[in-house]
């Protein structure tokens, strides 16, 4: 066994704190066990608290990762879940043990970033998705473009669906950091450099997702103004993340962040399209164009391709003193 110092628990979790989470709210907190910050949360977005759940699993997964690269590994770890305070939960605890062999994601973790804007085309994206897809068995790369162009559509009317509830637009809202002035711009939530928005971009969507969102709504503007078909058509393949039915959402948020990776692997980036995964009728839509077995849940759905641009990888994270409790 190998004891985690003060000293070496910073720096596991500056690297674990790379993972991705539901809107970016990271409610992962560490001592020598992973803890849940009840006070974070996306209740309208995520009323079971699923993806918080997927997200502490993706945080975990940010933790192993972090661990080989110092030659260590998780061992022991044991699911629980014991109150230490009336904002934070511990939900497992875990031990650390020397010598693990070099696990080949580990190298990516601080390129993987969320693009969500255009993709480029490129000549070598069938070898490439073939090697993704072979890297997983948990994954579907559907790359007709007839077929990805429909999906576009369907993502624009699922995320409008979620957009068009009051509720769900005053909690995205709370999470977006539109202009740099915000106290957390650099900290948490989703700001204007994560979602590849210019200074005009950021106030228009502020005003369409605010006061005017209704009256455009009326005037059948709105849908128009908020979509995003045109990125998602531009996509080299649409890939369906599965995982087995009543699996352990942190066991599919480890898997989460794993498949990411390989995508980054594969030389593409990615954006989620949760949308689409969490709306009953195009997940069931996806789940058939996929041919999805009964066995397997729908977990998520990313749009990959090549950047125009190579990406110069940015993280917008909490300090880590926040981060451990």
């Amino acid at each position: 066994m190998s004891e985690l110092t003060p000293d070496l628990l910073r720096e596991l979790v500056a690297e674990a704190r790379l993972a991705p989470s539901v809107h970016n709210i990271q409610p992962t907190r560490w001592r020598l066990a992973l803890v849940d910050d009840v006070s974070v949360r996306a209740p309208v977005a995520d009323p079971a608290g699923h993806d918080v759940l997927v997200s502490h699993g993706a945080a975990l997964e940010g933790m192993s990762l972090a661990l080989n690269r110092r030659g260590l590994a998780i061992t022991g770890m044991t699911t629980i879940e014991q109150p230490l305070s009336p904002q934070f939960t511990a939900l497992c605890s875990f031990a650390v043990r020397q010598g693990v062999a070099p696990d080949p994601l580990a190298g990516h973790v601080a390129r993987r970033m969320s693009w969500p804007g255009k993709f480029a085309a490129s000549p070598d994206d069938a070898a490439a998705l073939a090697q993704l897809a072979a890297a997983r068995d948990d994954v579907i790369c559907i790359g007709d473009r007839q077929a990805i162009a429909e999906i576009a559509d369907w993502a624009d009317q699922a995320e409008f669906s979620f957009v068009r509830d009051d509720d769900y637009r005053q909690e995205l809202l709370a999470w977006m950091r539109l202009s740099p002035s915000h106290p957390h711009y650099l900290q948490d939530g989703l700001n204007r450099d994560a979602l590849a928005m210019n200074a005009v971009e950021a106030s228009a969507a502020r005003f369409v997702l605010g006061g005017l969102f209704r009256p455009l709504d009326r005037l059948g503007i709105a849908a128009s103004l908020l979509a995003d078909s045109a990125k998602t058509a531009s996509a080299s393949a649409i890939v369906l993340f599965c995982r087995p039915v009543g699996e352990d959402p942190l066991t599919t948020g480890r898997h989460f962040y794993r498949i990411w990776l390989e995508i980054d692997r594969a030389g593409f980036a990615a954006c989620p399209i949760s949308a689409l995964s969490d709306h009953p009728d195009f997940n069931d839509r996806l789940r058939k164009l996929g041919k999805v077995g009964g066995d397997l849940r729908l977990v998520n759905v990313f749009r990959v391709g090549r950047p125009p641009k190579p990406l110069k990888p940015r993280h917008f994270r909490l300090p880590v003193d926040r981060l451990i409790v």
